[in-house]
């Protein structure tokens, strides 16, 4: 198990499964591929942060000006009813699916499952490695998805987004427009609405507590929460911070970006090689005690086969 991610741990070894691609390809209409999509117009805005308590290995910073063409951004993180509809339509199956087992928190496993759990993340110990726990069945074997066809889609690998954007004729958006839209206008500010934290767990899905023993459910949620139940960004944007972590097109570097140059100021995409993918926004186990990772600038990675039950995805589409 990996010692490192306390964010979102990854799988030491793949199995290096094939992801096939050889379902048939959504052939819905522009007009139709725009539906719960917001218009980000072409501009410049401020990237990255000189927080001083952001995570300089994570690489956050040098605050630059990066521009971007216009693109459209969904509204929401896809849903489980929205993957739902991919797979049955594509007969798809997840990663998490062949490899049998995927990371879920543990105190959203119930008490017959527990009874087989055998192994958690070293340093990460909240982290366990849960039999048969995939999108349809988020805590393990015995769960299901009632009453959370609104909330994220969880246990998709980098790949398996790749694999839903493909259908539906869209892509996973770079970090640096997931930031632009998530940020909202705002320049320089913490939070996808500013930098005020007062009411914080009023205003995004993160932990509210003494992590990871006790958490208050001031919000009322444990885990995911419904993708429409926080208040959106100044450009009707929903939960870009906290709820789950959101897949990014790029490569991870730390020290990539801080290079001044055209490709990494004019539409960026990251380093063209890489061992890990981009992760953005923060997820419901974030605190502030050990980790503030819901800021718009903050920043993490993980291994495109590995899958968690506090990460997702979102899609662009680029009309060019």
């Amino acid at each position: 198990m990996s010692e490192k991610k306390c964010c979102s741990p990854n799988r030491e070894v793949s199995d290096n499964f094939e992801i096939k691609m050889d379902f048939e390809i959504n052939k819905s209409s522009e007009e139709s591929k725009l539906d719960k999509m917001i218009k980000v117009s072409q501009g410049k805005f401020l990237m990255g942060t000189d927080y001083e308590n952001a995570f300089v290995t994570d690489g956050e910073g040098p605050v630059r000006e990066v521009e971007i063409d216009t693109f459209y951004f969904d509204k929401f993180p896809v849903t489980n009813k929205d993957f739902d509809n991919f797979c049955s339509k594509t007969g798809y199956k997840t990663e998490a699916e062949k490899f049998g087992w995927s990371f879920v928190f543990f105190q959203l496993v119930s008490n017959q499952t527990k009874k087989n759990v055998n192994e958690s993340v070293s340093g990460a110990p909240w982290w366990w490695k849960v039999d048969d726990a995939f999108w349809r069945k988020p805590y393990g074997g015995d769960s299901n998805l009632k009453d959370l066809e609104n909330h994220p889609v969880v246990h998709v690998s980098w790949n398996d987004a790749n694999a839903y954007a493909k259908w539906i004729g869209k892509d996973l958006p770079t970090e640096a427009e997931w930031e632009m839209a998530a940020r909202g206008g705002l320049i320089q500010k913490n939070f996808s609405w500013g930098n005020d934290s007062d009411e914080i767990f009023n205003k995004c899905n993160i932990w509210d507590g003494t992590f990871p023993e006790k958490n208050s459910l001031q919000d009322g949620w444990l885990g995911t929460s419904p993708v429409d139940y926080y208040d959106p960004n100044s450009l009707d944007i929903y939960d870009t911070a906290g709820n789950v972590w959101e897949w990014c097109k790029d490569w991870f570097s730390a020290s990539f970006h801080q290079n001044d140059r055209k490709e990494t100021r004019i539409n960026p995409s990251g380093p063209k090689y890489g061992s890990s993918k981009t992760m953005k926004g923060g997820s419901y186990l974030c605190n502030d005690s050990y980790c503030n990772r819901y800021r718009a600038s903050a920043r993490t990675q993980n291994t495109p086969d590995s899958s968690t039950g506090n990460l997702g995805f979102r899609l662009i589409y680029r009309n060019k």
